[in-house]
């Protein structure tokens, strides 16, 4: 097997992949394509987690293979390990650099066959807890198990043994940098490089766009239109916004809802239980659902205000996407979105939890346009200056540049 090029490639790996969508898979995509761009071959390893995808196919000019185990299922991913291990061997000469996004499962395989071929392995986690395991938690929970409880507790001691052994970890927020070192790895290993937001796409609108989008999507010109994106997961707050939704109702009697986005395939998945309590408690007429979409950026471009209360954030990549939109915000003051905003200048921010407060915060920007006008070009400013996707592709060309031989060899 020969390497099609001198220039060192790059594999990548994601549990799920394009065209699924979410911020960790978005991300993935972002660093790929610009590995592409600045002429560095790339592979991408993911699950086939739809027998309707491709097994092998070229997006953005990246070679994706989707992996077995095949179909929906929680578990399923951990069947990852094995069948990444066997195509990363196979392949060993189309790349030069790993980068796990998202290490919970993938990280396994990418730094064993590190250590087998003495190949630079970067590990990056797409949510807080990927390493210390309290990610797995609400899952977990599912079985009255806890990751710092025996048995879960071994074997994540013992994965860590080998992930440590990575050559670099990336954090994308001074949480999980915080985590990384509170496990004792040095900090030489690990590199701060934020999650990225594509400002040519989520960028404002004029009025008359946006009267246009809002009659494309369904909403009324009289209605005052809050938006969620993201995941739609027990740690996103959603049902304390379901619950406080009323409240807003009772003050703004013309707001509509939308929730953009899907539950997936994690065990954090709560879109049923969301659906159902919207039927039982009549919110039909103003709580609307509209599951995987392709267009997210429409949605906040015709919306009023963004609002995202979620209780535990890597990185608010939703968050800089609104804000990117000039969208004023309404968050929650917890680790990962603290990084993305600066409260009471680019976002209202509020405690976790405190459902009043959402509500007030939510019905202030309905009622004070001058306010949320102001947070929405303050958000504007802010993304591009920091968020951009130029900047942070470019720290990661700089990583691999610096991970890889002068050229792609190979073990054999």
């Amino acid at each position: 097997m020969h390497s099609e090029s001198r220039t060192p490639g790059v594999c990548l790996m994601t549990e799920t992949y394009h065209p699924v969508t979410g911020g960790g898979e978005t991300q993935a995509r972002v660093i790929a394509r610009g590995m592409v761009r600045a002429g560095r071959p790339t592979i991408m390893l993911t699950r086939r987690t739809d027998r309707g995808l491709s097994r092998d196919e070229k997006i953005d000019g990246v070679r994706v293979l989707r992996l077995a185990p095949v179909g929906p299922g929680h578990l399923r991913k951990w069947g990852l390990c094995l069948t990444a291990l066997w195509t990363l061997f196979r392949r060993r000469n189309e790349y030069a650099v790993l980068l796990v996004c998202g290490y919970r499962v993938l990280g396994i395989p990418a730094v064993l066959i590190s250590l087998m071929l003495g190949k630079p392995s970067v590990l990056k986690a797409d949510s807080l807890g990927e390493y210390s395991g309290r990610f797995f938690d609400p899952g977990l929970s599912r079985f009255g198990l806890r990751h710092d409880r025996f048995p879960v507790s071994l074997a994540i001691r013992l994965r860590n043994l080998l992930l440590r052994r990575a050559e670099r970890f990336v954090a994308i927020s001074d949480a999980v940098a915080q985590e990384l070192s509170d496990a004792g790895l040095p900090r030489e290993k690990i590199g701060r490089i934020a999650n990225s937001v594509d400002t040519d796409v989520f960028r404002p609108v004029d009025p008359a766009r946006k009267a246009e989008l809002r009659a494309r999507l369904g909403i009324l010109p009289e209605q005052r239109v809050a938006v969620f994106t993201g995941r739609l997961v027990t740690t996103k707050g959603l049902p304390l916004l379901l619950a406080s939704w009323p409240g807003v109702l009772s003050r703004c009697p013309d707001s509509v809802l939308l929730i953009v986005g899907s539950g997936g395939l994690g065990l954090q998945n709560c879109e049923d239980q969301l659906r159902d309590y919207v039927v039982q408690q009549s919110l039909q007429d103003s709580v609307r659902f509209t599951g995987s979409v392709t267009n997210v950026r429409d949605y906040l471009q015709a919306a009023d205000v963004f609002v995202f209360p979620s209780e535990r954030e890597a990185f608010g990549i939703s968050v800089a996407e609104a804000m990117a939109c000039a969208l004023p915000v309404v968050t929650t003051d917890i680790e990962g979105i603290s990084d993305v905003v600066v409260p009471g200048q680019t976002a209202s921010v509020v405690a976790p939890g405190d459902g009043p407060a959402l509500v007030d915060a939510i019905c202030s920007l309905f009622d004070d346009e001058a306010s949320a006008v102001a947070l929405g070009d303050a958000g504007r400013r802010r993304a591009v200056e920091y968020f951009s996707e130029t900047s942070v592709v470019a720290s990661y060309l700089e990583m691999a540049v610096s991970l890889s031989p002068t050229q792609a060899g190979g073990a054999d």
